[in-house]
């Protein structure tokens, strides 16, 4: 049996499992890689206003020729817009070049309060982020419920958001998140957050799948064994762990040969999935995103109870 190729969202679209993330990619790259990848077959693009490169995402899915109806396109409301959502999605609109976007996420859970150091990632004076710690979040949702009515975003979500914030959101939210876009491969499976979000009807996408410098994902023996028993490599079996599980997968690459060995999944037996599963509980468990606002977003409790197992 193939692997699935689209995950239906709970406003009923389609998003397909599997796209291309924009994190990191360098000016001067990315365009030729987002075009490149919508000519290989990928309809699905990951992008965000903090990435960038906005502005090079938008000009690729133009040089593709592929109708802008068939792409899905994602965004991110950057930390300091959490007060005016429209104005942080018309930036991102504007850079894009688009009308809409197929899904909008809140890109954190917490409000930075743009000054004189930076509008997106401004400092105290002890250099410290600057939070906005009493920023209510169901304001933002609110904010975002009416984009989406208004029929500017067609799917709305957040990334980043473990369950102590989800929770509290869904004492106010009229619309249901279709997507939390979090951290997750083998080594951060996020057990809880998973059933927590399928219970709510709420789809998981992983980025840094692959994990990145620092994060032995691809050179874990463990991996590389079912990769040999499958006869794929690695990184196949790392995005087809989330795939096999029913979660999008969202790797990066600017590299046209990975773009294309990306998209390739295979199914894995419940044997591999398990264990994949127990890796981090085994004390290889890490992290690889945790920014300096980020520590205590409700991660670091779980990341505790992993590594005293």
């Amino acid at each position: 049996m193939s692997p699935p190729t689209h995950f239906k969202l709970n406003t009923g679209a389609q998003i397909p499992a599997v796209g291309l993330g924009t994190w990191k990619s360098e000016p001067g790259e990315v365009r030729k890689a987002v075009s490149f990848a919508l000519k290989d077959g990928y309809r699905h693009i990951d992008a965000a206003l903090i990435y960038g490169n906005e502005n090079e995402v938008g000009q690729g899915i133009k040089d593709s020729g592929v109708p802008r109806e068939q792409i899905f396109v994602t965004s991110k409301l950057w930390n300091t817009h959490q007060p005016n959502v429209k104005e942080g999605l018309q930036k991102s609109l504007d850079a894009l070049g688009l009308d809409y976007l197929d899904l909008y996420l809140i890109h954190w859970p917490v409000r930075l309060v743009p000054n004189d150091t930076s509008d997106t990632l401004p400092t105290n004076p002890d250099g410290s982020r600057a939070v906005d710690r009493s920023w209510d979040q169901s304001e933002t949702w609110r904010q975002m419920e009416e984009v989406y009515r208004e029929g500017k975003v067609r799917a709305i979500g957040v990334a980043n958001w473990s369950i102590p914030y989800l929770e509290e959101l869904s004492k106010k939210w009229t619309v249901v998140p279709a997507v939390n876009q979090v951290e997750l491969h083998p080594f951060l499976p996020q057990h809880e957050l998973r059933e927590y979000c399928a219970k709510h009807g709420i789809l998981l996408e992983a980025y840094s799948p692959l994990g990145s410098t620092g994060a032995p994902l691809m050179s874990d023996p463990d991996i590389r064994q079912i990769a040999e028993k499958n006869d794929v490599s690695a990184a196949t079996i790392l995005l087809s762990y989330h795939v096999s599980k029913g979660v999008v997968v969202i790797p990066k690459s600017v590299t046209e040969k990975r773009i294309s060995s990306n998209k390739e999944t295979v199914t894995l037996s419940k044997e591999d999935l398990a264990v994949l599963d127990e890796l981090a509980a085994k004390g290889k468990a890490k992290r690889i995103n945790t920014p300096l606002f980020g520590w205590d977003l409700g991660f670091a409790d779980w990341y505790g109870s992993v590594r005293s197992k």
